[in-house]
């Protein structure tokens, strides 16, 4: 039963008119009497009686009447219990450091706005320890990059971002070339044990570029952007979306002849029992990306695991 037809019902009683009613509910005449005849095919008796421009309630509609207010006020409280799931609870999300420190703020306080009874358990690690943990459920999703294989039926992913390769390096330097930049200053390294470090690493031998020191080798590109900030040497890095220190002492320089990308979005079982706050997650990250306003990425895959 349609119960907004239950609610037109009350107020034709009301208001003894199905006009006024109509009116009221921004309906027309002919929609509402539709909808009582739709009641009375559904309890199988008339529950109106019409005089002219007037309609008053049958004995069976006084009956109807008086036990829709409770009728509708159960199935009220039925769909609060049934929708209840996503509105409390708990739930645990794996992240990457590079969504830690960029998106995932803006994302979680969209999140906690509009689910503010649900508790949120965080999880750091890797892309490959995020995705077992979710395919072991000990965690309820990720925000972390495409693994470097198909993902099976019982995952679901929405993508946020695919971010190419850039070079970061002091401003100072700026007037010269990417590929001279990296022939000739100290190379600032990104941990080669990462997808992100090792498509770097395939990058620079595609273009035969050899590098004459290398400083320093490390996971955080926020302390990698520091580095090249104080001057310490340049670094070829994923284009996230943290936020570089631009108009310091650091310019984001494209690379020429790029061929890969890595991908970064949200992952998460099809079955998870929390499949509702999930999707109030990738709501709410998706309308971070927009509003922050990244174009809406790309599908080819990326090589590897990366953070």
């Amino acid at each position: 039963m349609e119960t907004q037809y239950l609610r037109s019902f009350l107020l034709v009683i009301e208001t003894g008119s199905l006009a006024e009613a109509a009116r009221r509910m921004h309906l027309t005449a002919a929609a509402v009497a539709q909808q009582m005849r739709t009641l009375e095919r559904e309890f199988g008796t008339e529950l109106l009686a019409r005089a002219g421009r007037t309609v008053a309630p049958t004995p069976a509609g006084h009956r109807l009447a008086a036990t829709a207010p409770q009728l509708l006020r159960d199935l009220a409280h039925a769909r609060t219990h049934v929708n209840q799931e996503s509105e409390v609870g708990e739930l645990t999300l794996g992240t990457i450091n590079t969504a830690l420190h960029s998106l995932l703020p803006d994302i979680l306080a969209r999140f906690v706005a509009e689910l503010p009874g649900v508790k949120v358990f965080l999880q750091s690690g890797t892309t490959q320890q995020v995705y077992q943990a979710v395919q072991q459920g000990t965690l309820d999703a990720a925000v972390c990059l495409y693994p470097p294989f198909a993902l099976s039926k019982a995952f679901d992913w929405s993508l946020l971002r695919e971010e190419s390769l850039i070079l970061l390096a002091p401003r100072h330097l700026a007037g010269l070339t990417p590929f001279e930049l990296l022939r000739t200053q100290p190379l600032i390294r990104y941990d080669r044990s990462l997808g992100g470090g090792q498509m770097i690493e395939r990058y620079l031998r595609a273009n035969q570029i050899s590098v004459p020191r290398e400083r320093f080798e490390l996971s955080s590109l926020v302390a990698i952007s520091m580095m090249v900030d104080r001057g310490l040497g340049v670094a070829v890095v994923p284009d996230t979306a943290l936020d570089w220190p631009d108009g310091h002492n650091v310019v984001r320089l494209a690379l020429p002849g790029q061929t890969e990308s890595r991908r970064f979005g949200t992952l998460w079982l099809r079955s998870s029992p929390r499949l509702a706050r999930i999707r109030r997650l990738v709501d709410c990250a998706q309308a971070v990306v927009m509003e922050r306003g990244y174009a809406v990425p790309g599908t080819r895959p990326s090589a590897g695991y990366a953070e």
